[in-house]
Order: structure tokens, then sequence, then C-alpha cells
């Protein structure tokens, strides 16, 4: 059985609030990030492999593009 790390994003026009649950339950706050294309790509780098990184957001008008975005980077 692989463990799953869950990302959680609150996405706003201009800022994603961001919290990580572990596989063992453990849950942290991460920070805010710049609802940016390039912060939302080092973000899943510093989560780990795709593979193993879920994410839930809200698929408001602001979460498409980032949808679009986790899907395309794995």
């Amino acid at each position: 059985m692989k463990k799953v790390r869950l990302g959680g994003l609150d996405v706003h026009a201009e800022t994603i609030a961001v919290a990580v649950a572990e596989a063992d339950g453990e849950v942290r706050w991460l920070g805010v990030i710049p609802n940016r294309e390039e912060s939302v790509r080092k973000l899943v780098r510093k989560l780990g492999p795709g593979e193993q990184l879920q994410a839930c957001y809200e698929a408001g008008p602001t979460g498409y593009v980032r949808y679009w975005q986790l899907t395309a980077l794995g």
C-alpha cells in the first residue's frame, strides 16, 4: 500500500493557501504562495512525487487553471 500525501489548496485570485496531510495523519499548514504557475510547480516539487501526492482545491473560477496545471504535472 503506497503512502499518499494530500495537499489542500484554497485558491484565490492572487494567492493560494496551502496545507498538507501526511499519510500518518499529521496535518501541517505550509503557508500562502502566489497564485502563479511557477509557484505551484515549486510546491509540487517540494511535496514529492506525483504518484504519492493528491490535491484537493475549490473548483471555482480561480481553481480550474490549477486543475489543468496539476494534471499536467502528474
